[in-house]
């Protein structure tokens, strides 16, 4: 039996479908072995529906299908947090919310989704602070409201996982430290995403440091990489439309197989963290962007998903961390062998 600590796979559904549809997700996912996803944008019949527009009845038809296909959800890939902090014309796109209408409205609705698909966490994000303007100087509006959300999903016995991007106020690792340890709030982890560094023209090393800054927050990994053209760290506004170069996690310039080894030290401890709140392990979630990204998702294709998912497999055997994908006993579990 092996001593080595062991996380759950996961990724974003929706990467691997050409149209969005369920059947194209959950189809592609349980082929490549997986028996969890993230859920974000989907097709049952009405058009393609972020989560968050769901209806009680397609809430239906999907739960119907994850039965079928031996699916499970891991995060509600919600877009909490990607509005404005302030209603300023900044020449963004960003639409802006007054938080206390965003809290009961939005919030609440990712609190019942993650109830409606039986999941404990929801993933979202840090806002957006005016363009052009220093993220550092709307901290203690960014923790105000983030508290807010930590309490609200705590009170519903959920786990919000602030992801790192670009062009929020948490946008890097010193940035998300500074937030977790501000808010202080057993609801609220970070959610890294090496390839979401890399893109800001961080090199190498530099997105290995911003790991070791998010790790006393840690909650999961988003599993993404990139190969940055050459050219110095630039700080500012990033593109995301523009970005063109997501690869594998085994073949970017993250240096995933770097990260993965210290991560591995701590699996066993954030594991029993993540159970005592009700989640089933720690979760590593693909969402690879191999043919394309941007602000509101990416693609992969279910060949690209396939890809990635064993760029992924071959670190994780190189960083000695245990993985399950479904196989014939599995099957004949299903068939009541």
């Amino acid at each position: 039996m092996s001593s080595n600590p062991r996380i759950i796979l996961t990724g974003f559904a929706d990467e691997a479908a050409n149209q969005k549809t369920a059947v194209q997700q959950f189809s592609a996912f349980a082929a490549l072995g997986l028996q969890y996803y993230s859920i974000r944008f989907i097709d049952v019949g009405g058009g393609i529906k972020n989560v968050m527009q769901l209806t009680k009845s397609e809430i239906t038809k999907i739960r119907h299908l994850e039965d079928e296909y031996g699916l499970n959800v891991s995060s509600i890939g919600s877009p909490i947090g990607k509005v404005k902090l302030l209603d300023v014309n900044d020449k963004s796109k960003n639409a802006y919310v007054p938080f206390k209408k965003y809290l009961s409205r939005d919030v609440k609705k990712a609190c019942e989704r993650a109830h409606a698909f039986e999941t404990k966490l929801i993933r979202g994000f840090s806002f957006y602070h005016p363009r052009g303007s220093d993220p550092w100087d709307h901290l203690p509006q960014t923790v105000d409201q983030l508290g807010q959300i930590a309490e609200m999903c705590h009170r519903s016995d959920l786990t919000f996982g602030l992801e790192v991007e670009a062009n929020l106020v948490g946008q890097d690792g010193e940035l998300l430290a500074a937030i977790h340890r501000k808010v202080n709030h057993p609801a609220l982890v970070l959610i890294f995403d090496a390839g979401n560094i890399i893109t800001q023209h961080f090199n190498t090393a530099q997105t290995f440091e911003q790991y070791e800054l998010m790790k006393p927050g840690l909650g999961w990994l988003h599993i993404k990489d990139y190969q940055q053209p050459a050219g110095k760290r630039r700080k500012g506004h990033v593109d995301e439309s523009a970005l063109k170069n997501f690869v594998p996690a085994d073949i970017g310039d993250s240096a995933h197989e770097m990260i993965l080894r210290d991560f591995r030290e701590m699996i066993p401890r954030l594991e029993r963290k993540l159970r005592r709140r009700g989640i089933p392990g720690v979760f590593l979630d693909l969402e690879p962007h191999v043919k394309g990204g941007g602000q509101f998702g990416g693609f992969s294709g279910p060949d690209g998903l396939g890809v990635a998912l064993r760029g992924l497999c071959r670190v994780l055997d190189y960083a000695q961390i245990d993985y399950h994908l479904r196989d014939f006993d599995d099957i004949r579990a299903d068939r009541g062998f």
